[in-house]
């Protein structure tokens, strides 16, 4: 029961982007198509589910027991690092039109916050491996949930008639406003 609380909790309540305001940077700049911010989300789920598993292990396997845990954010950042190479290796491969949609925003996930801050917040909190894992794939679905419902807004946006003043990033910005207070309805939820 725990693993499903922590599950919904991440991905809804504790929005990584519309709760915790982590990962802004990929949030505004890849949401302007679904399919590139699909592509985001997925990259940053397998990232963020990856990091936590083997942070977390690192933590507690070898950190803890050498006493070194005050280098969790240096060897938690060079963790991301190493996973995001993979991953801009896979898809530069595998899927080269992703690729180049996501651009330089998929090197960028090594400096997205929301990846460092879920790794630290996972051994800050004492949560074993599996509670580790469970609430950094969740709030990467969370970030993915976010990312995707902002990019179909923005397409739809752009059909719209904005008014001068608020066209570009003032409405963007006020759309992601609007949609954090959405989340924000869900606080109660789950104590």
């Amino acid at each position: 029961m725990n693993i499903i609380l922590i599950a919904i909790s991440a991905a809804l309540i504790n929005n990584v982007i519309l709760s915790q305001f982590l990962g802004i940077c990929p949030f505004l700049g890849v949401s302007k198509k679904v399919s590139t911010a699909a592509g985001m989300g997925g990259a940053v789920i397998f990232v963020m589910t990856i990091a936590s598993a083997v942070t977390s292990v690192i933590y507690y396997f070898v950190l803890v027991p050498l006493s070194l845990d005050y280098l969790s954010t240096i060897v938690f950042i060079l963790v991301i690092a190493a996973l995001v190479q993979f991953v801009e290796m896979f898809l530069k491969k595998a899927v080269p039109g992703l690729y180049k949609a996501l651009g330089v925003y998929l090197p960028l996930i090594t400096t997205n916050c929301a990846v460092l801050g879920i790794a630290l917040k996972n051994v800050q909190d004492d949560m074993n491996i599996l509670e580790s894992v469970v609430n950094g794939m969740f709030s990467a679905v969370g970030f993915a949930i976010a990312i995707i419902i902002m990019a179909g807004i923005r397409e739809k946006i752009e059909d719209n008639d904005v008014p001068e003043a608020f066209k570009g990033a003032p409405i963007v910005l006020i759309t992601a406003g609007l949609m954090s207070i959405a989340f924000m309805g869900l606080q109660g939820l789950i104590k």
